[in-house]
C-alpha cells in the first residue's frame, strides 16, 4: 500500500451459480428483500443491454473528474466483476467513455457503475454493456491522481464494500454481501410467486382488495 492511495487487492468473487440466479430476479424483488431500505435510482442506465446485471464489486475512489485509478483498476478486474467507480457525484467531467467502456466488455466484465459522469452517450448507448452514471459531458477527464481501488465506496449514496454483490437493471442498483445472497435468493423466489399469482388474478378479474381496509385502519393520521 503506497501512502494516500490505497490500492487493495480483489475480493474474492462471488459464486458463479449464485450470480447466474441473481440476474434471473428483478432488482425490486431483490430489493424488497432488504426492507426496501437499499440501494440507489439516482444513476441511469445508458445502454441498450436488456436483463440484470450483477457481479463482484471492484471499486475504485477517484478525485473529481480525474480517471487515472480507474485505468490501474483494470488491472483488478477479472471477468464477471462490475467495477464500481466513486466520483463523488460530480458532472463535470467524463470519467470514461466508449473506449474505456469497450475495454472492459472485451475484459468480460459484467458492467460499469460511475457515481459520475459518461461521454461518448451515443456510442455507449448502442453497446450491450451496462453502464449506469450519474450524468454525460463531452468534457474528459485528466489523468493526475490519486485513487483508491477496493476500498469502501459510496454511489448514489449507497456504501458498496469491495467484494460486494452489485445488482443493476433499468430500476436501480443495488449491493449486498455475498453471505446474505442465498437467503435473499430463496425469499425473493417466494415474493415472485406470490406477484406472478396476483398478476393472475387482475388478468382473470379476481384480485381482492378487501386487504386495502386493514392497512387503512392501521394509519395514524
Amino acid at each position: 500500500m503506497s501512502t494516500g492511495a490505497r490500492k487493495n487487492p480483489s475480493a474474492q468473487q462471488a459464486i458463479p451459480a449464485v450470480i447466474d440466479e441473481l440476474r434471473t430476479l428483478q432488482v425490486a424483488l431483490i430489493s424488497d428483500q432488504f426492507h426496501r431500505l437499499v440501494g440507489t435510482g439516482e444513476l441511469k442506465k445508458y445502454d441498450c443491454s436488456t436483463g440484470v446485471m450483477a457481479g463482484t464489486a471492484v471499486t475504485v475512489r477517484v478525485r473529481r473528474g480525474d480517471n487515472l485509478a480507474i485505468l490501474r483498476a483494470f488491472q483488478y478486474c477479472r471477468p464477471g466483476d462490475v467495477m464500481v467507480i466513486d466520483g463523488g457525484g460530480d458532472t463535470s467531467q467524463a470519467l470514461l467513455g466508449g473506449i474505456m467502456s469497450l475495454h472492459a466488455r472485451t475484459m468480460g466484465l459484467a458492467g460499469v457503475v460511475v457515481d459520475g459522469a459518461i461521454r461518448d452517450v451515443a456510442e455507449v448507448s448502442k453497446r450491450d454493456f451496462p453502464v449506469f452514471a450519474r450524468g454525460h459531458i463531452h468534457r474528459g477527464p485528466y489523468k493526475d491522481g490519486p485513487g483508491e481501488i477496493n476500498v469502501p465506496v459510496s454511489i448514489g449514496g449507497m456504501t458498496v464494500m469491495p467484494g460486494d454483490i452489485i445488482m443493476g437493471d433499468d430500476d436501480g442498483l443495488l449491493a449486498f454481501s455475498p453471505d446474505e445472497a442465498e437467503e435473499v435468493i430463496a425469499k425473493a423466489r417466494i415474493q415472485q410467486q406470490k406477484e406472478e399469482a396476483t398478476i393472475q388474478m387482475i388478468l382473470e378479474n379476481r384480485w381482492d382488495l378487501s386487504f386495502v381496509d386493514a392497512l387503512e385502519a392501521r394509519c395514524n393520521n
